[in-house]
């Protein structure tokens, strides 16, 4: 076990702090590694299609890794750590399905062929890990010398909160991509694919593919995301160990998930509003953690129930969408019109003719 201490202030602010030993980081860092070069060399050693069921079955299989780290923390440190840890997990999970929608915009632009489309997505995640952890080193060190800068977080994830639930469309533009023009200035590219390669070699030179470009952007992207997603988990924890554990086996979930997703977007139609209402949440919490700090559980039930509405409201609204466009032209419940009028009956016995 660890020491484990429940921080508190006098502005009531409360969060778990643990004595982490160096071990551990170097065990969970190996683990991460472990997990991406076994999926890269293992699960993945050759170029193809994801399918539907394929996905899915990732998808689960990495769900199950994260909720497996929240029930090792329950055991090795406790569970207000698991709490937290969950928490973070499910903001950083729901957070970045927006990545998943803007890379289906990203290859769909490029025109990556699907076999390719993983390899990409191995590097752009390996990346995004690094930069996080640079993000929440550099949080939590501003917090703990800077309380004010909670209010500046808080203040900022509202405004996104806002911005995301107002729109629901994600704007992309590639071709509008300061960084990615830069690259292309500096790094000689060809515009030809070899394969899964990021850069070839032509003539005596090295080149980058069109692959190596859409590495960028992955990468520049997940840097906007992540100026959102790193204040809103640190909403819920201040612990480095957990807030990092949280989004590492959030994101390296995060590519089975986008074969599973990438062609659902339409059928996510409120998901933004659930979205805009947990950073809204989490940044009034910021706001207000000078006079309130309501228990994990708190921030963990208004999150799954967030989602679980957003994601049910979706589910009954494509549903109803699909109905209507089942039924027969003319059907008066489609459109409001009525059909053709049935023909009068002809008067019989016991039967009176309209006057």
């Amino acid at each position: 076990m660890v020491d484990v201490v429940i921080a508190a202030a006098g502005d009531a602010r409360s969060f778990v702090a643990i004595d982490v030993p160096p071990w551990a980081w170097v065990a969970l860092v190996s683990v991460i590694v472990l997990l991406l070069i076994g999926d890269l060399l293992i699960v993945h050693r050759r170029p193809h299609a994801i399918s539907t069921r394929e996905a899915a079955i990732e998808t689960a299989v990495w769900i199950a890794i994260g909720l497996s780290f929240a029930g090792l923390l329950a055991w090795w440190v406790s569970g207000a750590a698991a709490g937290e840890y969950l928490a973070g997990y499910l903001i950083e999970k729901s957070l970045s399905v927006d990545n998943v929608f803007v890379w289906a915009i990203l290859f769909s632009y490029f025109r990556v062929p699907a076999e390719y489309q993983f390899r990409v997505l191995f590097w752009g995640i390996f990346g995004a890990l690094v930069m996080r952890a640079m993000f929440i080193g550099v949080g939590v060190a501003a917090i703990e010398r800077f309380d004010w800068i909670l209010y500046i977080f808080g203040a900022f994830l509202v405004l996104s909160a806002i911005k995301i639930a107002r729109h629901r469309e994600t704007e992309v533009h590639p071709e509008r991509n300061l960084v990615l023009r830069a690259v292309r200035a500096v790094v000689p590219s060809t515009p030809d694919l070899d394969g899964q390669r990021l850069f070839t070699r032509r003539s005596g030179r090295w080149l980058a593919t069109p692959l190596f470009a859409v590495l960028i952007m992955v990468e520049t992207t997940d840097v906007v995301f992540a100026v959102d997603s790193v204040p809103a988990i640190l909403a819920v924890s201040r612990e480095a160990f957990i807030v990092f554990a949280a989004n590492a086996f959030a994101i390296m979930g995060l590519r089975s998930l986008y074969f599973l997703l990438a062609g659902m977007k339409d059928r996510f139609r409120y998901l933004h509003i659930g979205l805009g209402f947990i950073l809204g949440f989490v940044g009034l919490k910021m706001l207000a953690s000078a006079f309130v700090h309501p228990p994990t559980w708190v921030s963990l039930g208004v999150i799954v129930v967030a989602l679980a509405v957003s994601v049910v409201a979706s589910m009954r609204a494509e549903r109803g969408s699909e109905a209507q466009r089942a039924r027969p032209q003319g059907d008066p419940t489609r459109d409001g019109t009525a059909g053709p009028t049935p023909p009068t009956p002809a008067a019989g016995p016991g039967r009176a003719n309209p006057a």
